[in-house]
């Protein structure tokens, strides 16, 4: 995978989850029990952009208990639900983790993902993905939510990082 530009830097990736982790359906079963599908290989990406050292985070306007197993079951420590300001939420993650918003990327499919994707460093969709976040993306993904885009997102991100990158958290 060719190194992006403007990915380089990124040391912290914050992902929307229904249309973006997941195909965007909910299944809803007979007592209304909401399911959803989430794709491994995702999840392996997600792993190893831990491994070199991006921070992950979960930011979604939706609650469910299904994203707190996914993020517990991957290691990420950042989980924002029922969250109505996005941009707001990764701000102040940013201000905790001492980062500035360009060094953070978001991965977005919808009108509520505006904001954060631009005033991120990188903002990241997917190819459904409403017309007005396609069109402000910095990168889309060749693959579909939820069938291998996170994944496709991480490796950019690992394959942009430069070689002298600092983790995060340590000092220089």
């Amino acid at each position: 995978m060719s190194p992006h530009p403007k990915a380089g830097h990124i040391r912290l990736i914050a992902f929307d989850v229904d249309g973006i982790m997941t195909d965007g359906r909910l299944y809803y079963g007979n007592e209304g029990e909401v399911m959803k599908a989430f794709d491994v290989q995702d999840g392996l990406g997600i792993k190893l952009a831990q491994d070199a050292g991006i921070e992950t985070a979960i930011i979604t306007s939706r609650r469910s208990r299904i994203v707190e197993h996914r993020a517990g079951d991957l290691g990420i420590r950042h989980l924002f639900q029922g969250v109505h300001d996005k941009w707001e939420a990764l701000r102040g993650l940013c201000v905790s983790l001492r980062l500035e918003p360009s060094a953070a990327a978001f991965m977005g499919d919808d009108l509520v993902d505006l904001q954060p994707m631009r005033h991120c460093g990188f903002s990241v969709t997917v190819p459904t993905a409403a017309a007005r976040v396609r069109h402000i993306a910095d990168y889309i993904t060749a693959a579909d939510a939820g069938r291998g885009a996170v994944r496709e997102c991480c490796e950019l991100l690992i394959a942009s990082r430069t070689p002298a990158e600092p983790h995060v958290g340590t000092t220089g």
